[in-house]
């Protein structure tokens, strides 16, 4: 059963995710890509779980070292690393990831509905002199 999932499209992957998989695809650690970059691997760790957001120079970088276009890792647009689905996996393997990255996806949905209300409720009290 073949799966048209994009795993790595913008509403199931984050730039973590992405550069996680192209750093994998090219048999590469955190640790030598980070050497590679001159940065620690916490920094790297710290992209890959998307705590923080390479600045654009790297973002080159990476991309050049990776040998995927930076729109890729952006957004998962453009030339990137091939899903998993190759036939690697089998059909139940695959129905979990997917499950999984669903869940991921709403959940990254929610957080940002939540940051959204939070917002709104500060400016309200602010308003009414209440912070």
């Amino acid at each position: 059963m073949a799966n048209d999932t994009d795993w790595y499209g913008p509403d199931v992957a984050t730039l973590g995710d992405r550069l996680a998989a192209a750093r994998e695809a090219q048999s590469m650690t955190q640790e030598s890509l980070a050497k590679r970059l001159g940065l620690k691997t916490k920094t790297i760790q710290a992209w890959e779980d998307d705590h923080a957001e390479p600045r654009a120079n790297r973002l080159q970088m990476l991309a050049g070292i990776l040998n995927v276009s930076m729109m890729w890792l952006i957004n998962g647009e453009g030339d990137g690393v091939n899903n998993p689905e190759d036939g690697t996996l089998s059909e139940d393997v695959n129905a979990l990831f997917l499950e999984l990255r669903t869940l991921r996806a709403q959940i990254l949905q929610r957080v940002e509905k939540i940051a959204q209300i939070e917002k709104q409720l500060r400016a309200k009290l602010k308003e009414e002199g209440q912070l």
